[in-house]
C-alpha cells in the first residue's frame, strides 16, 4: 500500500500554545500553520512543501525503490523494503477515482469551500488524496473510475493550497 501526500516526517513546529479546544493561535486549526496553509514564520514541511511546489508546476513525481514499490515524499526509506535507494520516478498524468465523499460540514480551514469532494486517486504507483474540483459536489455526478488530472488548487477559506483533481 502506499501513502498519501498528507503524510509527513511530522507537523511544522509550533510554539505550544493552543486554545481552549486544541487549536493553535495562528490559524485554530490545531496543526500550527499560518492561514495560508504555510508553516508558521515561513518554515517550510521539508519534502511535502517541495513536492507540492513542483506539483503545482506541473512536474509531480512519486519516489520509487529499486522493487518498483511507490511512495510519496517526504520519504527516505521504502515503506515497503526498506530500501534507502529511492529514485524520482514522473507521476503519470491521469489517475482513477478509487474512493470519494462528499464533505457538507467541514473543518475550519475548508468552511466556505463546502460542500466539497474529497477523493483518493489511483495514479499507478501511488494513491493521492485530494479535493475534487470541476464537477457537482453531488454523489450522483462521480463515478468510481473516473479519470482524474491533478494539481495544486487553492482553498476558498483561507487561500491555502490543496492537492485538487480535476475530470480528465
Amino acid at each position: 500500500m502506499t501513502d498519501g501526500p498528507a503524510e509527513s516526517d511530522g507537523p511544522a513546529e509550533s510554539d505550544g500554545s493552543t486554545g481552549a479546544d486544541g487549536s493553535t493561535e495562528a490559524d485554530g486549526s490545531g496543526d500550527g500553520r499560518a492561514r495560508d496553509g504555510s508553516a508558521p514564520d515561513g518554515v517550510r514541511n521539508a519534502g511535502y512543501d517541495d513536492w507540492l511546489d513542483r506539483l503545482a508546476t506541473g512536474d509531480g513525481y512519486y519516489l520509487e525503490s529499486p522493487e518498483g514499490y511507490g511512495a510519496l515524499p517526504p520519504r527516505r526509506v521504502c515503506p515497503e523494503t526498506g530500501s534507502t535507494e529511492l529514485s524520482e520516478e514522473p507521476l503519470p498524468e491521469v489517475g482513477r477515482i478509487e474512493a470519494f465523499t462528499v464533505v457538507h460540514v467541514p473543518p475550519p480551514r475548508f468552511a466556505d469551500d463546502a460542500p466539497y469532494v474529497t477523493a483518493i486517486a489511483d495514479f499507478g504507483p501511488v494513491r493521492l488524496t485530494g479535493v475534487l474540483r470541476g464537477t457537482e459536489a453531488d454523489d450522483d455526478a462521480i463515478d468510481i473510475g473516473q479519470a482524474v488530472t491533478v494539481g495544486v488548487e487553492r482553498r476558498e477559506t483561507d487561500d491555502g493550497r490543496v492537492v485538487a483533481f480535476r475530470p480528465a
